[in-house]
Parts: C-alpha cells; sequence; structure tokens
C-alpha cells in the first residue's frame, strides 16, 4: 500500500525532484469545465508523478493546476479565480493561492502566489509555465493551448 504521510523532508525533495514527460504525446490544455492529468516520472523512472490541470465550468478564471506524488499525494497545487481558502488555523488567504504539502496537514493549507515565483498571475498560460518551472518539471509535457489560454 502507498504510503500517504510524508515526512516533510520527504515530501520536499519530492517537490525538487526533476520531472520529466514520459512520451511525446501532446494534450490538451482542459476546455471549461474539463481535467486533464498528465503522467511524469523522475530521471530514474522511479517516481511516477501527475500534472493535473482544471478549469472551471461557468468562471473563466478558476483553474486549478496541481502536482501529484505517489499518485494521491498533493504536493504543490495552484488555485486561480474561485473563493478564498481557510488554512486551519482559520485565517483566509484570497486567490490566486498556492498550497503546498505540509507534514500532518496534506496540501490544507495555503499562501499567497508569490511574485518571485510566479511572473504574470493574470495569465493562466504563464502560471502554468511558472508552476511546472516551480515543481521541477524540466521536460515539461507537449501542452496545446486551448481559446481560452
Amino acid at each position: 500500500m502507498t504510503d500517504v504521510n510524508l515526512s516533510q523532508g520527504e515530501a520536499d525533495a519530492l517537490i525538487a525532484m526533476k520531472k520529466y514527460r514520459i512520451n511525446e504525446a501532446q494534450w490538451d490544455y482542459p476546455s471549461l469545465g474539463g481535467t486533464v492529468s498528465i503522467p511524469l516520472r523522475s530521471e530514474d523512472k522511479r517516481e511516477e508523478f501527475f500534472l493535473d490541470m482544471s478549469r472551471g465550468k461557468i468562471d473563466l478564471k478558476k483553474t486549478k493546476y496541481q502536482n501529484r506524488a505517489r499518485h494521491v499525494v498533493v504536493l504543490v497545487r495552484a488555485d486561480l479565480g474561485g473563493p478564498p481558502h481557510r488554512n486551519p488555523d482559520d485565517t483566509e488567504v484570497a486567490t490566486p493561492h498556492l498550497h503546498l504539502y505540509r507534514e500532518g496537514y496534506g496540501d490544507k493549507w495555503a499562501t499567497p502566489l508569490s511574485s518571485d515565483s510566479f511572473s504574470n498571475i493574470a495569465d493562466q498560460w504563464q502560471v502554468l509555465l511558472d508552476f511546472m518551472r516551480f515543481c521541477s518539471i524540466v521536460e515539461p509535457p507537449l501542452i496545446r493551448r486551448g481559446l481560452f489560454t
């Protein structure tokens, strides 16, 4: 069975681990209400990851980018649009925000997106490119932009 309770050191190592596309397949950026899950892997092929992208059906700005490890562990998630997030300490974080795995809490904590890592939060495509860089995806999957990206 997969261990879903990672130590902070394990999670940090997985986030920093270089990730590569598994093939030359082309993926369509999700349309409104759509979701895409793209498999990735480590250089030594011992760890599998996923890049998940989803978009709201009505709210054009509602978008989620997520990097998972071990099939179910959310390491990093960026939420654009949508409602604010309430952290376990009852503080509220407006969107856009970033969730990073935290030992004992999983992805339950959020912080505002940093302009140091995300160059243009108004551009969903640029946020995706910055998100992949943030997650150490060094050979990104081939993603075709859609009409509304």
